[in-house]
C-alpha cells in the first residue's frame, strides 16, 4: 500500500520581480490569444474548403464563407495586433522589474531584506527594502526611449517632465499611496508603525532632480543602493528581522 505523500516546503515561496506582470501576460495569451486565432484560422479554414468544393464543381458556393471568413480575420488580426502591443508593453515593464530586482539583491549581501510584487487589493508595490537605513517602497517605470538624442527626466517638487512632456499620470502620488499602504500594513502585522520612504525608478533614464529634500525619490536604479547606504541609520537590525518577518507572513498568507 503506498503511503501517502506531502510537499517538503513548508510555507509558500515568495514571490519574484515582475511575477504581476508575467502572470498578467500568460493569462493575455491564454485566455484572449488562443481566442483571436481561432476567429482568424477557423472560417479561412471553412472557405478553402467551399473553394475546394466549387473547384470540383460540387454544387456550392464559396461567397458566403469567404465573406465570413474575411469578416472574422479582420476582426482576429486586428484583436491580435492589440493584443501584441499590450504583451510589448507588459514585457517592457516586466524586463525593467527584473532588471531593478538585480541591482535590490547587492543590497542583501550588507544585511538588507528585499521583497518583490508585494500584491494588494487591485495593485501590487514592485520592490521592498528594508535594511537598517529604513523601509523603502519601489515604483519602477519603464518606458521605451527614442532611438536619437539625448533623453532626460526633470524631477521637480510635484511634477516630472519625461523626455520634455509633463507627466499626464500621478506617478508621484502613486509611489506615496504605496508606501501609506504599506505602513498600515506592517503596523498591522506587526503592532509597530514606522516612517516608509517612497522611491520611483526609471530604468535606463538620465534624472535630473531639482526638488530640494523631496518626499519621493526618482532615481535610475543603479543609483538606488548607494542612496539606500547614505541614508541615515533608521532601524536596529532586531526591528529589520521585526518587520521582514512582518511581511513575509502577508505575502505567503495572501498568495
Amino acid at each position: 500500500m503506498t503511503k501517502e505523500k506531502k510537499s517538503p516546503l513548508t510555507a509558500k515561496p515568495l514571490r519574484n520581480p515582475g511575477q504581476s506582470l508575467d502572470e498578467e501576460i500568460n493569462k493575455l495569451i491564454d485566455d484572449k490569444g488562443t481566442l483571436y486565432a481561432v476567429i482568424v484560422i477557423f472560417p479561412i479554414v471553412l472557405a478553402a474548403l467551399e473553394w475546394w468544393r466549387w473547384y470540383k464543381e460540387l454544387p456550392y458556393s464559396p461567397w458566403i464563407y469567404t465573406i465570413i471568413a474575411f469578416a472574422c480575420s479582420s476582426f482576429g488580426f486586428y484583436k491580435l495586433f492589440k493584443l501584441r502591443n499590450q504583451v510589448k508593453n507588459l514585457k517592457l515593464g516586466r524586463d525593467g522589474e527584473k532588471a531593478v530586482g538585480q541591482y535590490l539583491e547587492l543590497l542583501r549581501e550588507r544585511g538588507a531584506k528585499v521583497f518583490h510584487d508585494i500584491v494588494g487589493n487591485g495593485f501590487n508595490i514592485d520592490h521592498v527594502v528594508i535594511s537598517t537605513n529604513g523601509i523603502f517602497t519601489v515604483e519602477t517605470k519603464t518606458y521605451s526611449k527614442p532611438a536619437t538624442g539625448k533623453s532626460s527626466i526633470q524631477y521637480f517638487d510635484k511634477k516630472l517632465v519625461i523626455d520634455g512632456f509633463e507627466s499626464k499620470t500621478d506617478i508621484l502620488v502613486q509611489a506615496k499611496a504605496e508606501a501609506n499602504w504599506l505602513n498600515s500594513l506592517l503596523k498591522e502585522m506587526t503592532g509597530k508603525s514606522c516612517k516608509i520612504k517612497p522611491v520611483v525608478v526609471f530604468p535606463g533614464w538620465y534624472i535630473q532632480c531639482h526638488a530640494d529634500n523631496p518626499d519621493v525619490w526618482v532615481l535610475n536604479p543603479k543609483a538606488l543602493p548607494k542612496y539606500i547606504e547614505n541614508n541615515p541609520i533608521q532601524l536596529t537590525r532586531e526591528e529589520v528581522n521585526f518587520f521582514a518577518y512582518g511581511l513575509s507572513r502577508h505575502i505567503r498568507n495572501t498568495q
